[in-house]
């Protein structure tokens, strides 16, 4: 699978990790918040993530 150098990743459960290494396959990606203001990466979130 190929993988983008640019966006590290460790969720293996994704269908977008690229497997081989802890890296994202997509080109780019899109993260959001799920709290009204983030103030530590914990309130963050990958919107791009997909269960494999």
């Amino acid at each position: 699978m190929h993988k983008n150098p640019s966006i590290k990743c460790t969720v293996s459960e994704c269908k977008y990790h690229a497997q081989s290494d802890n890296y994202c396959s997509l080109d780019g990606i899109q993260i959001g918040k799920h709290e009204n203001r983030a103030t530590t990466p914990e309130c963050t979130d990958c919107n791009s993530f997909e269960l494999k």
